[in-house]
Order: structure tokens, then C-alpha cells, then sequence
């Protein structure tokens, strides 16, 4: 059953409001990212038992479908979900996706995967879209394995940028550090930087000049010892500048800071360089649109239960992650929600790498 809510075009809400609100203030770029009277559609749902189950990482291929993926809780193997816009069916693509996050295609038309920790892979890996083959690009860094890869950025020339926090799963982390790593053309892994505390969502801009990175500490990560209190750390957006080469050339500054409140998850780019922030806020859940200043433009509701969330609810509007589509699909943008996935159509293009048009 699909659900279709209006859009919200507001640079805020008030702090305490529990219901959708609708606001005069909304900014002047608004409508030139959201279109008046554009909708939140829903394309995929699912329903499963266990709360902390959701969807993440969408990808889009060079077909113009979405792959994205499924993760539970525990031992419950994850998949790799793939929607087609031109029949509005989705399939499995990987009944195991080795708990993969976040997806990423590249030049070759492959799909690039972070695998998680929960009894995931804990590595990047490579899957042939025609065929579903998977391999194993990197899992260990100086001998040691990755905490849980999230996500996933691909730069122009082919590098593979990704995170390394870990949120949960009861496997020991061996390495002291959660850092973004990158995976160059000739196959060896380097670290960017580790100037951060909790590295989620990752995008590059499309001059290919600043790297973004979400910081986002819920202070846990699944093995910490039975009644350790989490201690809410970072929940930012910085902006990395990169050099040619693909490193770090300077500080880093903050973009967006989201104080107390949870903050972004994933995140993607449109062809102006205006970052959209999936944002997990329960007091204002949704898409946020800044520019490269971090000036937020538009806001992208996702709430999808009224009033909420309450207990029992499938749905509290929680996005994870977001992903425009390509070709006449480009001003779409595809988001990850709770357990499902939706779709709202926009006013601007998307930015892919130059291989994805």
C-alpha cells in the first residue's frame, strides 16, 4: 500500500511540536529544490518484527533502478533489494547481503557494498549486477578488521572513499581508531583521516574539491560492556578539503551542528553541490538541504506516522539515507525510511559521478 504525504518546505519546526507543522517561513530556495504540493511517496514497504530493522545505502544503477539494502537485527541474514522505477516492482537482488550498509555503483557498472558487523561481513565488496557474483575488495586495515564499513563515496577518478564507525553487533573492534578510509585505483587501502569520532555518511562534492563526512557518536557500538550508559558525542557535518591526489590539504570545518539532537546519517549531492542530510531526528525526522556553507534551503519531511512516534508504530519517519536517480528519473530522489523506501519528485538534478548520467 502505497502512502503519499505532502512535502514540508520549512528551514525549521518548533522543538516541541509532535504533529506535522506547517510554516510560513519557509526559505526562498525552497521551491526551487521542492516543488509546491511535491509528495512523499511510498515504493517499498516492509513489515518485521524487530524494531531495530531498516533499510539503508540507495544506490542507483547505470539501469536507473535502486539497490538498496535491508539490514536486521542478529543472526537474520540481510539483503540487497532492488526497485525499478518503470514497474514499480522490487525484487531481491542478494538474499545474503552480509549485512550491507551503504552502496555505492562505479565505472564498471558494479556495485560497491559496505558490509556491517552483526554478524556481517565487516568488509567492502564488489557485486556483478548481471550476475550477483560477490567479491571481497578489503576487510582488514594493517592486519586488523574493519569495525562495520557504513558508507560509501566514489570520486571521479575511480578512488573509493568509506566509514568505519560501528553502532552495533557484539563483535570486538580491533582497530582503536574509527577512521574513513580510501581504497585507490592500484587496490591499497590508506587511511583519509580519523579527525572525527564517529564517521557515518560520506559524499564528495561534484568539483571534487571537499570531502563530507557525518559525525555521528551515539556513544555505543553493540559490544560494549552489559550496562554501559551511552554518551551522546559528536552529531555534526564536516566538510574535508581534498587534494588531487585524494587526500586531506587542510582543517576541516563544520558545516552543520546538531547540538543534543540526533543528527545525519547518509547523504548525497545535487548538481549545484547542495548537500541533502538525512537527518534522525524524532523531533524533526527528514531530509535537510544545505548548501556548501551549510545554509540550510529546504526540508524534506518524513514523517510517515501522525501523531508520532508512538509505541507499536512500523513507521516513526526516521530517514537513513537518500539517492537522486538518473536519466528522466534525475529529479527524483529516492529515500530511505524506517523500513521502507519512498521516493518525492524535485525541482533540480541530481549529482552522480560522470560515468552515471
Amino acid at each position: 500500500m502505497q502512502r503519499a504525504l505532502t512535502t514540508i518546505l520549512t528551514t525549521w519546526i518548533l522543538a516541541t511540536c509532535m504533529t506535522t507543522t506547517f510554516l510560513s517561513a519557509a526559505p526562498p530556495a525552497a521551491k526551487e529544490i521542492v516543488p509546491p504540493g511535491a509528495e512523499l511517496v511510498a515504493v517499498y514497504t516492509r513489515v518485521s518484527p524487530n524494531a531495530g530493522d531498516m533499510t539503508e545505502g540507495p544506490a542507483v544503477a547505470p539501469d536507473g533502478s535502486i539497490y538498496f539494502s535491508f539490514i536486521p537485527s542478529g543472526e537474520v541474514k540481510g539483503q540487497i533489494l532492488r526497485y525499478d522505477p518503470t514497474t514499480g516492482k522490487t525484487g531481491v537482488f542478494a538474499a545474503d547481503s552480509h549485512k550491507s550498509n551503504g552502496l555505492a555503483f562505479d565505472a564498471r557498472g558494479d556495485l560497491i557494498a559496505c558490509e556491517g558487523a552483526d554478524h556481517g561481513g565487516r568488509c567492502i565488496s564488489r557485486w556483478n549486477a548481471k550476475t550477483g557474483q560477490r567479491t571481497v575488495l578489503v576487510e582488514r586495515f594493517e592486519g586488523k578488521r574493519f569495525n562495520a564499513p557504513n558508507d560509501v563515496a566514489i570520486d571521479a577518478k575511480g578512488r573509493i572513499y568509506f566509514t568505519d564507525p560501528k553502532y552495533v553487533g557484539s563483535e570486538a573492534r580491533e582497530l582503536e581508531r574509527r577512521s574513513v578510509y580510501a581504497i585507490d585505483a592500484d587496490g591499497k587501502t590508506r587511511e583519509v583521516t580519523h579527525d572525527l569520532e564517529k564517521p557515518n555518511g560520506i559524499a564528495i562534492s561534484p568539483d571534487q574539491k571537499t570531502l563530507y563526512v557525518a559525525d555521528t557518536n551515539n556513544g555505543a557500538d553493540g559490544s560494549d560492556a552489559a550496562g554501559t550508559v551511552p554518551r551522546k558525542g559528536a552529531m555534526k557535518v564536516y566538510a574535508f578539503p581534498l587534494s588531487f591526489a585524494g587526500t586531506i590539504d587542510g582543517p576541516r570545518r563544520t558545516m552543520v551542528d546538531f547540538g543534543s539532537d540526533d543528527g545525519c546519517d547518509g547523504m548525497t549531492l545535487d548538481v549545484r553541490g547542495n548537500l541533502y542530510l538525512a537527518a534522525r531526528s524524532r523531533k524533526r525526522p527528514g531530509v535537510m538541504v544545505v548548501d556548501a556553507a551549510g545554509k540550510e534551503l529546504a526540508f524534506i519531511s518524513t514523517r510517515v506516522t501522525e501523531p508520532g512516534p508512538k509505541p507499536g508504530d512500523e513507521a516513526a519517519g526516521l530517514p537513513s539515507n537518500c539517492e537522486f536517480g538518473i536519466g528522466d528519473g534525475s529529479k527524483t530522489l529516492y529515500i530511505t525510511i524506517d523500513k521502507g523506501l519512498y521516493s518525492i519528485d524535485l525541482s533540480i538534478d541530481g549529482y552522480h559521478i560522470p560515468w552515471q548520467k
